[in-house]
């Protein structure tokens, strides 16, 4: 019975499909639908079968606002055999194949049979199967999704009218009103935040967490260092949860458009006075540091720190000492870090970084097993945890000159072959836990916590708390002494750790 099922469901398909080519009019517009679609199926079909990824608009964001670095990372050989036969070939066939031209009687009387028996079949196979039906149409819901080419279509469609300015679109909101700076701010020495966006990091595969492998040696003997381990990220990919994270909009009532529109996090600090700049070894900051200074970093100028694909998160690094020595005012520095960016995990840290042997070397991922897969990957978190040590101790050596303070949270995490997905972009309410828990962790210099009155017993009573994405930007403002009118106390995470400070 259930092979008659699928059966069943595969001749609806067929059905509604064939429906859809009957409504386009004249030969040569149905040809090149036909060829469009194949080309999208193409390339909706390898993602799905290869990385289980399924395409949407969030997924086609993904691709229209990447990097020539992430798409050649994503090509191989299976790419280019799918691209060849199930694309390349039948666009061929397509435009070899001669069409018999009907008048427009024939194919109104033609078409209208066809639906008419079509709709009569389909109806018959649901009330046949209804059992089936009811119950998989529950169970199943993310398999819409990989309906090709229709779910790729409709994700295009869907993003198209995303991007598509309104009247108001050139208008930056600023609803953050008057900005206040409490006597808490008050002190010897210049504040100075190392916030860092880590890439594709899980918070399943970080030792602070309670993973078993020691992927964080550096981290784990640093003093002061609280490690948080129920954070959910804002979306499973870069493109909406790096400008969610900066948003003041929630989860809930954010969208792209409207972050794009509305002052962020760093025009927050910056109005504040705060010294702001953003260091990018990733494929942008999606609009997020439009507005101030930002530097990136090309395999092209950094021989020494880079390989082929992409630079080593330890480049941002470079001049760094020089860059804080000149500075003589409340500073925010964001290293938005390439991380554990897959499916090439190996590229992402230098061979002395690969302490988990043996080791998945190549982008096709259904050529590893899920060992090498997850040896690689733990690599650039054992990479990371070696950055994030470096930038703490580099602030640590300052500390007579700087109250300082690091915070690290990633993006999305990753799927590593769970239930046979790889990669991330899975849509939210399907996604698995793999793909939006990240890491999140805090240190703060001992001048920094006195400062700030931060009481470190309090801090450790908040660790197991569940937060996410939408405390960051109240945190990070809390954490400068700087308030608005949007800043929110409450989603400040550690702002009752804060001691006697003034709250005014």
């Amino acid at each position: 019975m259930d092979s008659l099922f699928i059966a069943s469901l595969f001749v609806i398909l067929l059905i509604l499909y064939s429906s859809f080519f009957l409504l386009i009019p004249g030969r040569r517009a149905l040809k090149i639908v036909a060829i469009c679609s194949f080309i999208i199926a193409t390339f909706a079909s390898y993602s799905a079968d290869t990385y289980g990824i399924f395409i949407d608009r969030d997924m086609v964001r993904n691709l229209f606002e990447t990097d020539k670095r992430e798409v050649g990372a994503l090509l191989n050989l299976r790419f280019f055999a799918y691209a060849a036969l199930l694309g390349a070939l039948p666009c061929f066939l397509i435009l070899r194949c001669h069409i018999q031209p009907y008048g427009i009687t024939q194919r109104l009387k033609h078409g209208i049979l066809f639906l008419v028996g079509g709709t009569a079949l389909c109806v018959f196979l649901v009330f046949a199967f209804s059992a089936h039906y009811s119950s998989f149409l529950r169970k199943h819901k993310p398999l819409r999704y990989l309906l090709t080419p229709a779910a790729a279509v409709q994700g295009t469609i869907q993003y198209a009218r995303s991007i598509i300015p309104d009247a108001h679109a050139n208008l930056l909101v600023d609803k953050t009103g008057t900005t206040i700076r409490p006597a808490a701010n008050a002190g010897d020495k210049p504040l100075l935040m190392f916030l860092v966006v880590g890439e594709t990091a899980r918070a399943q595969n970080f030792q602070l967490g309670g993973y078993q492998r020691p992927t964080n040696p550096e981290l784990s003997n640093i003093d002061g260092l609280f490690y948080f381990n129920n954070v959910s990220s804002c979306g499973t990919s870069t493109a909406i949860s790096l400008p969610c994270m900066f948003s003041h909009l929630q989860r809930d009532n954010f969208s792209v458009s409207a972050a794009a529109r509305t002052t962020n996090l760093l025009d927050a600090l910056k109005k504040a006075g705060v010294k702001v700049e953003w260091r990018d070894n990733n494929s942008g900051s999606k609009g997020v540091s439009a507005r101030i200074t930002t530097i990136t970093y090309s395999p092209n100028d950094y021989t020494d720190k880079c390989n082929a694909e992409s630079c080593f998160d330890e480049v941002m690094l470079k001049g760094l000492n020089e860059r804080i020595n000149a500075t003589r005012e409340d500073t925010v520095l964001v290293f938005h870090q390439v991380g554990s960016h897959g499916p090439a995990y190996a590229n992402r840290y230098p061979q002395a970084f690969e302490k988990f042997t043996p080791v998945c070397r190549t982008n096709e991922l259904n050529e590893c097993t899920d060992a090498e897969i997850r040896n690689a990957y733990d690599n650039t978190i054992l990479y990371t945890d070696h950055n994030i040590a470096q930038q703490i101790k580099l602030l640590q050596s300052m500390s007579d000159r700087f109250d300082s303070l690091l915070i690290y949270v990633s993006d999305h995490g990753e799927s590593l072959g769970e239930k046979s997905l790889y990669l991330h972009g899975a849509p939210y309410v399907f996604a698995p836990d793999e793909q939006k828990k990240v890491p999140f962790m805090v240190w703060m210099s001992d001048g920094y916590r006195k400062r700030n009155h931060v009481n470190q017993q309090c801090l450790k009573s908040l660790l197991s708390r569940a937060y996410s994405h939408d405390n960051l930007y109240h945190t990070v403002l809390g954490s400068m002494s700087i308030k608005n009118d949007v800043y929110n106390k409450e989603l400040d995470i550690w702002a009752e750790c804060r001691v006697g400070a003034n709250d005014s």
